[in-house]
């Protein structure tokens, strides 16, 4: 028998009432809301014509460097309309126990981070969050689709919230292959 989480469930069950009721289902990023790390709530529709990289963020991680490359990825590519968003998850191994406030301040301190950062979420597990079980699910993202093994997956999305690509943790932000799929979203 196949197993869900609560958040895929969600997920699949809005696209199928949404097909019976002759509607179209989620298709794009843009149908979600977030509260971003100050608390605020985000539509993701306000980056609608931006090409987004939506990361799993986590600041004790040995992948945690990435941060320095995503901050240099959205500062070369910013004016063209790239938008990284950082998603602080704390799924693996408990490498992101910070409050909201803590992520900021040691993103903000250690990596001169500027792009968009959101409140912690989970990406996996039971509590996935709708937007990540989106992202994973074979209903709903089937080129891309699978779980989130550990911090630092990449999302790559069109001008029209599609999911165009999707990197691991171990490929990093100025990774010739990441550049390249980024440059020709742009």
């Amino acid at each position: 028998m196949k197993r869900f989480t609560h958040a895929a469930l969600l997920v699949t069950a809005t696209a199928w009432l949404a097909a019976a009721q002759g509607e179209e289902p989620v298709k794009t990023v843009y149908s979600f809301s977030l509260p971003d790390i100050d608390g605020k709530e985000i539509s993701l529709s306000e980056f609608n014509g931006k090409v987004l990289l939506l990361v799993n963020v986590a600041s004790k991680c040995g992948f945690t460097g990435q941060y320095a490359g995503l901050q240099k990825l959205y500062e070369t590519y910013k004016d063209k309309g790239l938008v990284v968003l950082g998603f602080p998850a704390n799924n693996f191994m408990s490498q992101e126990p910070g409050t909201e406030e803590e992520i900021k301040q040691f993103c903000s301190l250690n990596y001169g981070v500027t792009f968009p950062l959101f409140s912690k979420i989970s990406v996996s597990g039971k509590d996935q969050h709708p937007l990540y079980a989106f992202l994973t699910s074979k209903e709903t993202n089937p080129e891309f689709a699978g779980r989130i093994t550990w911090n630092f997956n990449k999302f790559l999305v069109d001008r029209e919230g599609r999911v165009i690509g999707r990197f691991g943790s171990r490929t990093a932000p100025d990774d010739e292959e990441l550049v390249k799929a980024v440059e020709a979203a742009l």
